[in-house]
């Protein structure tokens, strides 16, 4: 006698999600997924069942997720649909941080607040609603940033005082809250860690280090695992991320930590995602590198299910992005190598990128040592 199939609500559509909605089906979940119906949303033609809802709508998913009995409900690689999961999972009894962990963890402000009080280190601060220019008690140069948007929109770097109207303003319109925080740069190396929790106990998972376009706009175009940085400040980095998700109360599921590490060796944290990492970091990199199923556990963990984090494998992995910056990655598109797993190009025009969604294409590399293509 075959049991009922266990359903699973999935929040996002686009490629960032499609590699967990094929988890699911392997995993012999029905699957029902969220998003606008556009062309972005490519899961709608593998899920079982597809709903042209904005993830915003956190009520009318409630009364979907309700209607069908839903097992579990979770996402990966994006912010936006992070309190929707959490509202739906608290009504209805469901595995999944609380509604206030989710609301810190997806405005940098609120999420910023957490820091100061717990003591963790992170870069000083203010929030601004308007252009209106005051003199800020922050260093130059400084970075804007949109409080409650990710995949760097409205992202920029200010060395003076002069051009800090005109980049509130962009940050401004790419804000849902139509706010934006203006923090000290830290000048250093980025890293980022991927890390699961289960019953408020986190297991650090991987640390990447990051290539971006640099100022002003700080686009990701290279992600490697595993880090390159010594032993003692990745083990500061480990002590500071475990530090922040208690902050944040982060509880279940996956977790995405961005660092900034000074020349000098200090550690600041900048943002914490209660979310699998984007850019293929969580969904492709943290399997290929250490072989630990990444997906399955986050799913495994939003159906109330958690085995311990084991490594099966200590490999190089990594991804570029291909744009105007890295136009040299062409000639890996037109020929086959062994350590590459998977490429595209999703636009033939390449441009000088001034955030992720702009990026032409990417390659996903596995082998014995780091792969250079530059």
């Amino acid at each position: 006698m075959n049991q009922t199939k266990k359903k699973i609500a999935i929040l996002g559509a686009s490629y960032l999600q499609k590699s967990l909605v094929e988890k699911a089906i392997d995993m012999g979940l029905e699957t029902h997924v969220f998003a606008w119906d556009n062309d972005e949303a490519v899961c709608k033609n593998i899920a079982n069942f597809f709903y042209p809802i904005s993830v915003l709508e956190k009520k009318e998913i409630y009364e979907v997720c309700k209607g069908v009995n839903i097992d579990a409900i979770t996402t990966i690689a994006t912010d936006i649909c992070v309190p929707t999961i959490s509202f739906v999972a608290e009504k209805l009894g469901l595995i999944s941080n609380s509604y206030l962990t989710a609301l810190n963890c997806t405005n940098k402000a609120k999420m910023r607040e957490v820091f100061f009080e717990n003591e963790v280190k992170s870069p000083k601060y203010i929030v601004k609603t308007n252009n209106d220019i005051v003199k800020i008690n922050l260093n130059y140069p400084v970075i804007v940033k949109p409080t409650d948007r990710s995949g760097s929109r409205g992202v920029c770097k200010v060395n003076k005082e002069t051009d800090l109207k005109k980049t509130i303003n962009r940050g401004l319109l790419e804000s849902i809250e139509k706010k934006v925080i203006i923090e000290e740069y830290v000048e250093g190396d980025e890293v980022s860690v991927e890390a699961i929790s289960w019953k408020g106990q986190h297991f650090v998972l991987a640390i990447t280090d990051k290539v971006t376009t640099g100022p002003p706009y700080f686009v990701e175009l290279e992600h490697h695992q595993p880090s390159q940085l010594n032993k003692e400040i990745q083990e500061k980095i480990t002590r500071n991320v475990l530090k922040a998700l208690d902050a944040l109360n982060v509880e279940y599921g996956a977790s995405h930590s961005e660092f900034k590490i000074t020349p000098s060796g200090d550690v600041f944290i900048i943002e914490v995602g209660a979310r699998m990492g984007g850019d293929f970091i969580g969904s492709h990199l943290v399997e290929l590198s250490t072989g630990y199923d990444y997906l399955k556990a986050v799913i495994n963990i939003s159906l109330g299910k958690f085995n311990m984090p084991v490594n099966l494998a200590n490999n190089f992995a990594g991804v570029y992005f291909l744009s105007k910056e890295t136009e040299y990655l062409m000639p890996y598109f037109l020929k086959d190598n062994l350590f590459v797993i998977e490429k595209k190009v999703t636009r033939k025009q390449l441009k000088n990128i001034v955030s992720s969604n702009e990026r032409s294409g990417y390659i996903i590399y596995q082998g014995a040592k780091k792969i250079n293509f530059n």
